[in-house]
């Protein structure tokens, strides 16, 4: 039977189960996850926070992580500054970054969601503003959503993925994992 984990994956953990540069001071998955043979399907970044779906199953792990399947992915993004609808239409567009253009992105402007603390939290400045934007992809490069943001001119402060697909974090706390049923 194909096992299935959906982990709220804290900022400042690696998505991997051992780390070799550096083993003493970068948490792993294996701090929150103690299943074995179960692996990653795809990456989050070691500064993103959210969903990461392990598995057992190597075909249903390419199929998450292959972006030839077009999986959307969606996550909430706190952005500097105030970005209004028009200056988040090229993104809407495709964006051409450094290793080419990216698909039409679904980008929308959100309130800020209820979300979990983060340790540490995001730095806070009182004369530079932040919005929260809900961006779904169906590709992933290497910090897209982090390059697509600054792309337009907002940087990206805090980055959280809600959905792979059909599955979400709805009602798992950061750094707790669930079993898929």
């Amino acid at each position: 039977m194909t096992r299935l984990i959906l982990l709220n994956k804290p900022f400042g953990v690696l998505s991997q189960f051992t780390d070799t540069k550096s083993p003493t001071t970068r948490p792993t998955l294996s701090v929150y996850v103690d299943v074995p043979h179960v692996y990653p399907a795809g990456r989050l970044d070691r500064d993103s926070e959210g969903l990461l779906l392990l598995t057992d199953d190597g075909a249903l792990q390419a199929k998450i992580a292959d972006p030839k399947h077009k999986m959307s992915k969606t996550y909430y993004v706190q952005v500097e500054g105030t970005p209004t609808d028009k200056d988040l239409q090229p993104l809407r567009d495709g964006v051409t970054l450094k290793d080419g253009p990216t698909r039409p992105a679904k980008v929308r402007l959100i309130d800020p969601p209820a979300l979990w603390d983060r340790d540490p939290p995001v730095r806070f400045r009182k004369s530079v503003p932040d919005t929260w934007i809900e961006v779904t992809i169906s590709e992933g490069r290497n910090r897209q959503v982090r390059r697509m943001t600054a792309h337009i001119g907002f940087p990206t402060l805090r980055l959280v993925r809600w959905r792979i697909g059909s599955w979400t974090l709805d009602g798992i706390a950061s750094g707790t994992w669930v079993q898929a049923q």
